[in-house]
């Protein structure tokens, strides 16, 4: 839909969006399978020091204070008994998998948000589903998720016209909620959120409504689309809200993938150049693998460095041919790295300048090229079908207790 709907119209047609949001996904499922943890305040970490950034935090401990991004040290000062366990990737990836078989059973039009919560499209589905009450499958799911996954897994729902209202309804009464939004109860759900319970809207674009005299959610939704346009976010930014508010689908789009990056806080302080090296090796690894699953080649690598005076330094190189091999990867990393400034407490690297990788091959190279691409291929191949780094470089050996998978959020791309 093009144009902007007139002032006070609502998208009337029946609700066929469903967000499904697995509740703190990652310490539930730690606690599904740690029946002893069950009624406990739990916090996931990446890494099990003081000074470690909860990641996920279990509804016990929300209860008294926690909150994601928290440190750990400052979570035992509200919660002293809070269990604190290092996250466990395989078995998240595991949750969603089965979240995923189970949203398909539904409609073949399901996408993936991150690796806890998901959007169902019923718009083109079977018949015989097209004719259920959504709250009835709503109702069905959390059910099979109980049955298939196990008692403790609990997840709200939200179920609407758009996919940006149904994961507001999805919000409203956590854990376990289910709730849908439409044109009739819309403004009376609006009525109890703040600007900042709406997904998208943080300081900054609070700040832009709030200078026009827009300070909450309702005044929002009765604000002029010319206004939103042109004066609050001076783009066509506004149109999309202005339409996302009142149920029309605008959130809908394929997103391309611009880069590929990992990143690593040193796990001490005092490692050698050649020690952190050693763990970019590493990071370009884990780059290059995730890179040739989207079945692309780069031209360019970007590496930065944080230091412990919160300096920050970069550097990167394109190159006019592209690659995709962990060691074409490593060799540029390993050239920009020489440049690195001292008391780096993280390192990160980036592939940049994405081309599909069947169509990276240049003529001139191309016995080399093949080669290459056997090698890769047949690395790949082990390690996908006997885990993660079965095959790697001797370099890399002692690093893998260090630089371990971490949760992927915002994106599924590589589970």
């Amino acid at each position: 839909m093009n144009r902007i709907p007139e002032h006070d119209e609502f998208n009337t047609e029946r609700p066929l969006i469903m967000h499904i949001d697995l509740n703190s996904c990652f310490a539930t499922v730690e606690q599904q399978a740690r029946p002893l943890l069950r009624g406990k305040p739990v916090a996931i970490v990446n890494r099990r020091t003081e000074h470690t950034a909860i990641v996920t935090a279990s509804y016990e401990a929300k209860a008294k204070g926690v909150k994601v991004g928290m440190k750990l040290k400052e979570a035992r000062i509200l919660c002293p008994d809070i269990v604190a366990l290092e996250s466990d990737p395989s078995k998240y990836r595991y949750v969603y998998h089965k979240l995923l078989d189970i949203m398909r059973d539904y409609s073949a039009h399901v996408t993936m948000k991150s690796i806890d919560e998901g959007v169902i499209d019923f718009h083109q589905t079977s018949h015989d589903i097209a004719g259920r009450d959504l709250v009835e499958i709503g109702h069905e799911i959390k059910r099979r998720l109980k049955e298939e996954i196990g008692v403790w897994m609990r997840c709200n729902i939200g179920i609407s016209t758009n996919r940006f209202l149904a994961k507001t309804a999805a919000g409203l009464h956590k854990p376990d909620g289910l709730d849908v939004i439409t044109s009739q109860n819309i403004k009376e759900v609006l009525g109890e959120l703040k600007l900042v319970d709406l997904t998208g809207i943080a300081s900054r674009n609070e700040h832009r409504l709030n200078s026009v005299g827009i300070y909450t959610p309702l005044q929002f939704f009765d604000a002029d689309p010319v206004t939103l346009k042109r004066i609050v976010f001076k783009s066509v930014v506004g149109e999309w809200w202005y339409k996302r508010l009142r149920g029309f689908e605008v959130d809908d789009v394929q997103t391309q993938l611009g880069r590929v990056g990992r990143q690593y806080v040193l796990e001490r302080f005092d490692l050698t150049h050649e020690e952190i090296a050693q763990r970019l090796h590493h990071l370009c690894e884990s780059v290059g693998s995730r890179m040739r699953t989207q079945k692309k080649a780069a031209r360019g690598v970007y590496i930065y460095a944080k230091t412990f005076e919160r300096g920050y330094w970069h550097s990167s190189t394109l190159s006019p041919l592209p690659f995709y091999s962990d060691a074409a990867i490593y060799t540029q990393a390993l050239k920009l790295f020489q440049q690195a400034p001292d008391g780096i407490r993280e390192i990160g690297v980036h592939c940049y300048e994405l081309t599909e990788l069947e169509t990276s091959q240049v003529s001139l190279f191309a016995d080399e090229i093949t080669r290459e691409r056997q090698m890769v291929d047949a690395v790949d191949g082990l390690n996908k079908r006997f885990g993660d780094r079965t095959v790697h470089s001797a370099n890399t050996l002692q690093t893998g207790i260090y630089v371990s998978t971490k949760i992927p959020f915002g994106s599924t791309r590589y589970l």
